[in-house]
């Protein structure tokens, strides 16, 4: 849980490069209203970023891993849908007050819902946990809006160029805001012991993390959502916002918290809850992550499982 963040690397050429490209994107779409802006960087996404940036290989590499067996037509299909909800995401994120005046009139469905408005009530901790999926901002720009007291767990980026202003982008979406590793945790565990909701997205690799299963393979996967819960007396609750086929529209799934026993049982709790909702909604997960690598931080599971033998 208190793993030490390394600090980003200087912006190299290529950080630049990727970063300038992206504020040309935003740029570009900033210009138009909000309905044309979203699916414009999403269609801008999937069709010049994905093929420039090899996103559509690494999508057939994660799906040929974790989904051997998916459909050749559905794998077609994701290709270009999974980049472009990505892109949908970014514009978003990067539209301020404009997105949160959309999801804060969304109701909160779900087993959870009514244990999130109980926890509210009664001033208890809840650790709030999603992946990558749909659009990941959409459950806490809503529930800050609606006036719940959420704060969010968010990873420093390794490209600080694109970093600063990300940052600035989710800030604007609702605060307070911490960064993951010894730098955030003091204000972290201050907020959650005065009855906070923090929300985390656990769903990408980390080194330091246990190996656990998602989608039958294995995922190193950080605890740190499971801990908090543990050690605060927290709530661990499932929630995702989930695109609607309009492409502009949200669902709040809230789902019931899960039992607290071991960190290790309650993560991959998570991980099932999450591989459930993706395999519903395939589009929707960031099948460009890096998610199943091995302790070395490479793919190479058989290799050490067979050293160890």
């Amino acid at each position: 849980m208190t793993e030490k963040t390394p600090e980003p690397p200087p912006a190299s050429l290529a950080d630049r490069v990727s970063d300038a490209a992206l504020r040309a994107l935003l740029g570009v779409g900033r210009m138009l209203p909000y309905g044309w802006r979203v699916p414009l960087t999403g269609w801008l996404t999937a069709r010049v970023v994905a093929p420039l940036a090899g996103w559509r290989a690494r999508i057939r590499d994660n799906l040929a891993h974790a989904w051997p067996d998916i459909d050749r037509a559905e794998l077609d299909r994701l290709l270009t849908a999974v980049p472009d909800n990505i892109g949908r995401t970014v514009a978003e994120l990067y539209s301020g007050r404009e997105f949160v005046d959309r999801v804060r009139p969304i109701p909160l469905e779900g087993a959870g819902a009514e244990v999130l408005e109980a926890a509210r009530a009664a001033n208890r901790p809840v650790v709030l946990v999603t992946g990558h999926f749909g659009n990941y901002d959409v459950a806490r720009a809503a529930l800050i809006a609606k006036g719940f007291r959420v704060g969010g767990l968010y990873k420093p980026m390794k490209n600080r160029l694109f970093g600063a202003h990300y940052l600035r982008a989710i800030t604007s979406l609702g605060e307070p805001l911490f960064p993951r590793g010894a730098k955030g945790l003091a204000g972290m565990v201050k907020f959650l012991r005065s009855g906070g909701m923090l929300g985390i997205v656990v769903d990408q690799h980390m080194m330091h993390g246990l190996p656990l299963r998602f989608f039958g393979q294995t995922a190193m996967t950080a605890t740190s959502a499971a801990d908090l819960a543990l050690k605060y007396d927290a709530l661990l609750v499932p929630i995702y916002g989930i695109r609607q086929k309009d492409g502009l529209s949200f669902r709040i799934q809230v789902e019931a918290p899960i039992p607290a026993s071991t960190p290790a049982e309650m993560t991959q709790a998570l991980n099932d809850s999450l591989e459930t909702v993706v395999r519903q909604h395939p589009e929707q997960w960031f099948w460009v992550h890096r998610r199943w690598k091995g302790p070395d931080g490479k793919r190479g599971w058989k290799k050490i499982l067979e050293s160890r033998r």
